[in-house]
């Protein structure tokens, strides 16, 4: 979709393939993050993990390379590897066209409103007739389905 396109046709993706996508994108996290935090702070970090930093490292790894990693890839790609691997892309709710960039932290930062109420703001995904989140709500944002390229 281009700037001027409608979302008038869109293909909105649900809940249950933005949790697939959540979850690929959950796993391919920990495979950068474990071994950097085993690296620093050896076997006994996973052992004593009580949701308290233990250093620097530890908040970088768990805050900030999380937060940094989805947002460039949001500016990037309008998807994370989850988004891309299922075929979506999130797109500005009025135009369909890519977000801005402060949309885009607004999402993220949308995540932590979405997560508060008992997760209530993600389940919203399955209600909502957009196929919204509060997150995407908040940021003016829908997930559609990327369009199939036609041609060679």
């Amino acid at each position: 979709m281009s700037d001027s396109e409608s979302l008038g046709e869109a293909a909105y993706v649900g809940f249950w393939a933005r949790l697939l996508a959540s979850i690929v994108d959950s796993i391919l996290s920990l495979l950068i993050i474990v071994p950097v935090l085993l690296a620093v702070y050896g076997k006994e970090y996973l052992a004593m993990y009580d949701g308290i930093f233990r250093g620097p490292v530890d908040f970088l790894m768990n805050i900030v390379f999380p937060a940094v990693a989805i947002i460039l890839f949001w500016v990037a790609r309008s998807a994370t590897p989850g988004k891309m691997l299922i075929g979506a892309r999130i797109v500005d709710a009025r135009t369909g066209g890519k977000p801005t960039t402060g949309q885009l932290i607004g999402r993220y930062l949308g995540y932590y409103v979405s997560m508060l109420p008992l997760f209530l703001g993600f389940i919203w995904i399955a209600l909502d007739k957009r196929k919204q989140g509060w997150h995407d709500k908040l940021a003016r944002t829908v997930v559609v389905y990327a369009p199939k390229k036609s041609g060679p």
